[in-house]
């Protein structure tokens, strides 16, 4: 399954909605317990612009880029752009989506499976930032149905390692991507 399209969708989301975090946001709460707005955005801009990238690559992601602080330096959204617009190039390639990739700790994965998780952290991560700083995310119905079917997919393993929590209801008539979200244990009323 190539998803690249949907990179670019959630891709260019995720770059408008750097560019709207405001300074004085970055300190906040978010729908994520463990982070506050700094480090949601720093776990976020490592895992999807520089991880798009190095796993497109088949090359491991530097142990400096999992500690630095990239919202402390001038013009970062500029950069996590930048970045996301380098790691979506990389996965542009077809050769890329054959063959597997590294998931860690030696572990092997099908590389459209790592897109898939990818997407994941994209999007959702996406939607936390979104909601922590008073912005709407925008998920295209397509998108929103791709997340849905991952989510569904990955639940059980990502709640093994304490990557989701336990799922959240939805109101009647939720989107696709509102009931992804809610699978993966996010809270549609959660405000700052």
């Amino acid at each position: 399954m190539n998803i690249h399209h949907l990179f670019v969708e959630a891709s260019a989301e995720a770059d408008r909605l750097a560019h709207g975090v405001a300074p004085e946001q970055i300190a906040g709460p978010t729908p994520c317990p463990e982070y506050d707005t700094r480090a949601l955005l720093n776990h976020w801009i490592v895992y999807t612009s520089h991880g798009l990238e190095h796993r497109a690559r088949r090359t491991a992601l530097p142990e400096e880029l999992t500690t630095r602080d990239f919202v402390a330096e001038p013009d970062w959204a500029d950069a996590y752009g930048a970045q996301l617009r380098r790691g979506v190039a990389a996965w542009a390639e077809p050769a890329v989506w054959e063959g597997e990739i590294d998931f860690g700790g030696g572990g092997m994965m099908p590389a459209t499976e790592i897109a898939a998780m990818l997407l994941l952290e994209l999007t959702l991560h996406g939607w936390d930032v979104a909601r922590a700083t008073g912005q709407d995310y925008r998920a295209s119905v397509e998108l929103g149905e791709a997340v849905e079917g991952i989510v569904a997919r990955y639940a059980e393993m990502y709640r093994e390692y304490d990557g989701f929590a336990v799922p959240v209801a939805v109101p009647e008539g939720a989107t696709a991507f509102e009931r992804a979200l809610g699978a993966s244990g996010r809270d549609l009323l959660w405000k700052p």
